[in-house]
């Protein structure tokens, strides 16, 4: 289902759905993509639009996403080369599905999107340095440097997905301002100049990797 200003649109193939509208947001962000690299961010918005794929079970009986720092820890504690990779590769879907979906509600929280960034695009580019042991590897090895190099664009094109129709207020536009100003979002930058406000150029505190 998709809502839309109060309305309810049933989709019948949220892959296909996610396809088509990942595609539109990265010709509307000017983002460039591999194909491979595109293929990748549909499968993983179509895996975690299911919450049983997204959240873990703890050992308390309750679901819940563990904490980014510490699958970077499970990562490098791991002996095992496939479950190191396995690992990482999940810390870095998690965060760009996190911070590319629910970046406004990340705001105001200890952990932001500044931060899901840093560890999404740290994730990444490991992955990235990794020999490959397959074709299949070689293939994702491209894929991984793309989204490592790229985060914060593919967050846009993302969070642009899941805010497709929505209809902004005055605390909405106090949010854009914030994720503007903490990483440079161009689609942040973009939407707010939709609505006449216009971003200072030396504001804003992107980070690098």
């Amino acid at each position: 289902m998709k809502h839309t200003r109060g309305e309810v649109i049933p989709i019948s193939n949220l892959e296909d759905w996610f396809r088509k509208s990942i595609a539109g947001a990265l010709t509307h962000r000017c983002v460039e993509a591999e194909i491979h690299t595109e293929h990748y961010m549909v499968r993983l918005a179509t895996h975690f639009a299911r919450a049983e794929n997204l959240y873990e079970y703890t050992e308390q009986g309750g679901a819940g996403l563990k904490p980014l720092a510490l699958m970077l820890a499970d990562a490098f504690e791991h002996s095992s080369g496939e479950e190191r990779q396995h690992t990482l590769q999940r810390l870095g879907d998690v965060a760009l599905f996190i911070a590319g979906f629910f970046a406004d509600s990340l705001n105001h929280k200890a952990v932001d999107v500044d931060y899901y960034s840093r560890m999404g695009g740290t994730a990444y580019g490991v992955l990235a340095g990794l020999p490959a042991r397959s074709l299949r590897d070689a293939a994702l090895i491209a894929v991984f440097a793309e989204l490592a190099e790229k985060f914060v664009d593919f967050v846009d094109v993302l969070n642009e997905v899941a805010q497709q129709a929505r209809v902004f207020d005055q605390q909405d536009i106090l949010r854009l301002y914030e994720l503007w100003v903490r990483t440079g979002s161009r689609r942040a930058a973009d939407k707010l100049r939709e609505l006449g406000v216009q971003p200072a150029a030396a504001a804003h505190t992107r980070f690098t990797h």
